[in-house]
């Protein structure tokens, strides 16, 4: 099940940059990443509603740590989207999506030293792969 959520998310990602391309010519990066966080958070509460994610839930459960790492999340994810809207509204849609999918090499970095998630040979081979598509296609 986690390679088919994998793969609607990569499709729905690269639809995000279709769209934010098409629709940043006449509006400023930072506004338009707000309206978009805006909209999502309005369907992402209607759809915990539509789910019955918040029943019986309390926000005090969660502790300082849990708190903490939600914010950062947060704070990370909407950094992520300014420059990658910055990037989108100047660069080419194809260029801007492959560099920001190096995220996944330091996905594998960071998993690797605060996760402890093995990195092996192939995951290692893989990255580079990954890093010489990234230069391979947005060398002019």
């Amino acid at each position: 099940m986690w390679l088919i959520f994998s793969l609607l998310s990569a499709v729905t990602a690269a639809a995000v940059a279709i769209f934010a391309k098409l629709g940043l010519k006449n509006i400023d990066t930072i506004l338009s990443t707000t309206i978009r966080s805006i909209i999502m958070a309005l369907f992402l509460v209607l759809t915990s509603v539509l789910f019955g994610k918040f029943r019986g839930f309390n926000f005090q459960a969660l502790n300082n740590r849990d708190w903490l790492l939600i914010v950062l999340a947060g704070v990370s994810g909407a950094l992520s989207w300014l420059f990658y809207f910055f990037a989108l509204k100047v660069g080419l849609a194809s260029r801007v999506a492959t560099i920001d999918r190096l995220s996944l090499v330091f996905v594998i970095i960071l998993a690797s030293l605060f996760l402890g998630e093995a990195l092996t040979w192939r995951t290692i081979i893989g990255a580079l792969v990954m890093v010489s598509g990234a230069i391979i296609i947005n060398i002019k």
